[in-house]
């Protein structure tokens, strides 16, 4: 098994974007205007037909030390249409092998916002550290359709299935019982 170090590895030696038939991406597109901030890192791209996270990379080497984080650039500013939001998500194979996550996961980008897509990484491996290079991959970029919700006081909330049962409320896990007053 490879340690942490020899997982991050995650770049193709020839990392070539895919570009996507039109019948592929037409139905369910979204145009982001995107400005390159830093010219030599690729543009976020999809690796396979239907993945719904495009790859970001970073713009810095960095070594991240066990339970420590670190915020990073991706060398990319967006503009989301109005109605859409992105949401940066941690890659599974890097979670399950190194132990790298995204902090505030899934993070955030607002439609108004035009800065840098920068992302909080974590190291959550307990004995080794993780060394990023500029230009590996590092995350996930999602954009997703929003809702603004209106919110309206009420006395009182309509009643559900579930009520007020937050976390562990349906069970799973032997000898665990639902925590009392916890929320979802």
């Amino acid at each position: 098994m490879p340690d942490a170090a020899e997982a991050i590895t995650n770049r193709p030696s020839a990392f070539v974007p895919r570009v996507f038939s039109p019948a592929v991406r037409a139905a369910d597109s979204v145009e982001v205007l995107l400005t390159r901030l830093d010219p030599d890192i690729p543009l976020p791209c999809y690796a396979r037909d239907g993945d719904a996270g495009a790859d970001l990379m970073t713009t810095e080497d960095l070594v991240l030390e066990p339970g420590r984080r670190a915020v990073v650039g991706t060398g990319i500013a967006i503009a989301l249409p109005a109605g859409y939001a992105g949401f940066v998500h941690p890659r599974s194979g890097l979670a399950a092998r190194a132990g790298l996550s995204v902090v505030n996961a899934p993070g955030t980008v607002d439609a108004g916002y035009r800065g840098e897509v920068r992302v909080c990484l974590i190291n959550h491996d307990t004995d080794e550290a993780i060394r990023l290079r500029r230009g590996d991959r590092i995350a996930q970029l999602v954009v997703q359709l929003v809702a603004t919700a209106v919110f309206r006081e009420v006395d009182e909330l309509p009643a559900s299935q579930r009520g007020d049962g937050g976390y562990g409320s349906t069970g799973g896990h032997l000898g665990s019982s639902p925590t009392d007053g916890a929320s979802a």
